[in-house]
């Protein structure tokens, strides 16, 4: 059913438990796994800041994606491929959706409500309403 699984992470415990989901997803279809993280480069602080910010927020996602990899290795995923990019995330996440033919999404949610996710935003819910293919959410346990 399913062939190619995304799982794309912020390194947060919310993607964390999404994980578990999306390696057994893979495992159970014996799907590719494949692991996205990207650099939010929109960011005040990023735009502002030092050039090293940028290499500090890269150098984080290449450790989540090892992360990630080493647990689904561990768990018995054959094939499992990463990638770090820069730019909008929810878009970054349906393009890579896309262009790599993904069947399923599994994302985190961090469980926002009211005016904290209006102000703040939700990349899993913006993935959601426009994704093309199947997206499961799992909330952060709290």
């Amino acid at each position: 059913m399913y062939h190619d699984v995304l799982f794309p992470t912020d390194g947060s415990e919310g993607a964390s438990a999404a994980l578990e989901h999306a390696i057994d997803h893979a495992l159970t279809y014996d799907a590719t796994l494949h692991v996205l993280y990207v650099v939010e480069e929109t960011y005040p602080a990023v735009e502002a800041g030092p050039a090293d910010v940028l290499d500090d927020l890269r150098a984080e996602g290449e450790a989540a994606l090892e992360n990630a990899r080493e647990r689904a290795t561990e768990a018995g995923v054959e094939s499992v491929r990463g990638s770090v990019t820069g730019g909008s995330p929810y878009r970054n996440i349906l393009q890579y959706a896309e262009e790599q033919g993904v069947d399923l999404i599994v994302m985190g949610t961090h469980g926002r409500r009211g005016v904290d996710r209006y102000l703040l935003g939700s990349v899993t819910e913006k993935v959601v309403r426009t994704a093309d293919c199947p997206v499961l959410t799992v909330r952060a346990e709290q």
